[in-house]
């Protein structure tokens, strides 16, 4: 008996031994991402759902608000990975940095804000119903701002038919717009949804249809960190892979089921609505490649607000030769 017990002894150790180790395997990855939003579900499913263990990573998610921070944070070395608008890695290249940034998997297809207002418009909004208004829109040069500008322009408008009040901070646009500081608002979720319940308006539109496809937010590391590391920037993007599959597979309240944990403070049924919204968008591309035309739908986007200093050829700051795709489709 005292030998079956010292025998069964042996293997426990051992098996305790052996999970340890496969606990060990795991390679820590930071990733700095530039806001926490249901806009990026296709990321957070990835993670609540066990795909990046899966590939061998462990993740650590650090909030840095801020595409030039994150950009800062992945050059410093404090991140391995950032997650924001392509247009950060444009601003590096632009600044003679050696070890520039690449972006290597896409994300979200457009814009996630959304255009908010007088609920009275909600049914037969027009773009035309934003001539001699005022919306706000964020601080100039941003993203945000540079997105609403094009999209006038693509609906064929212009700043001089609508007046774009830059003054006002990103954190602070809602408060602005309750305080009746502009006509409408543009709004990311889920503080849309959670000034509708409130009674102050209503979604009228989204912003990213507005402007049309571009790579709006994707993940990019250092040059050299992505030539070193092949290895796992392979296994993260089809970590992030499966998420979209997950996403495009299932319904929107099983997508909000799955980023629940990611999202504790918003309910399951607000969730849900907010995927639904962001699905009804076309928010997410099909898999992580980065398309040319995409890219260049940026760079016309940036010189239309006079933000791009230099063009940059695609297939520098862009390599989609770690993420297994060779086009959107």
């Amino acid at each position: 008996m005292k030998k079956i017990l010292i025998i069964l002894g042996v293997i426990l150790s051992s098996m305790l031994l052996s999970g340890c180790e496969e606990e060990k395997e795991l390679t820590t990855i930071t990733v700095a991402e530039v806001t926490h939003s249901v806009f990026y579900a296709p990321w957070y499913v990835a993670i609540n759902e066990g795909y990046f263990e899966e590939e061998g990573l462990d993740i650590e998610v650090v909030l840095t608000p801020g595409a030039d921070k994150v950009g800062s944070a992945v050059l410093s070395g404090d991140a391995q990975i950032g997650l924001s608008g392509l247009e950060a890695t444009l601003y590096v290249y632009n600044n003679q940095a050696d070890d520039y940034l690449v972006s290597f998997g896409a994300l979200t297809k457009r814009d996630g804000q959304f255009l908010f207002g007088d609920c009275s418009l909600k049914d037969n909004f027009k773009i035309e119903d934003l001539k001699g208004k005022s919306v706000l829109v964020g601080r100039a040069g941003g993203m945000p701002a540079m997105v609403f500008n094009y999209g006038l322009y693509k609906n064929g408008l212009t700043d001089k038919d609508v007046i774009l009040d830059t003054s006002v901070e990103f954190a602070s646009l809602s408060g602005a717009y309750i305080g009746k500081q502009a006509d409408f608002v543009n709004l990311f979720e889920p503080t849309a949804l959670s000034l509708e319940k409130e009674g102050y308006g209503c979604v009228l539109a989204s912003v990213g249809l507005m402007s049309g496809e571009v790579p709006y937010t994707v993940f990019h590391t250092k040059k050299s960190y992505l030539e070193e590391n092949s290895e796992i920037i392979k296994k993260f993007t089809k970590a992030i892979d499966k998420g979209i599959n997950y996403v495009m597979d299932h319904s929107d309240e099983e997508v909000a089921k799955s980023i629940l944990n990611s999202f504790s403070d918003t309910s399951l049924e607000d969730l849900t609505e907010i995927v639904k919204r962001y699905r009804e968008a076309d928010s997410w591309w099909n898999n992580t490649y980065i398309s040319e035309e995409a890219y260049n739908n940026l760079l016309e986007l940036m010189k239309y607000n006079n933000a791009l200093e230099e063009e940059i050829e695609y297939n520098t700051i862009v390599n989609n030769e770690y993420n297994g795709h060779t086009s959107t489709n």
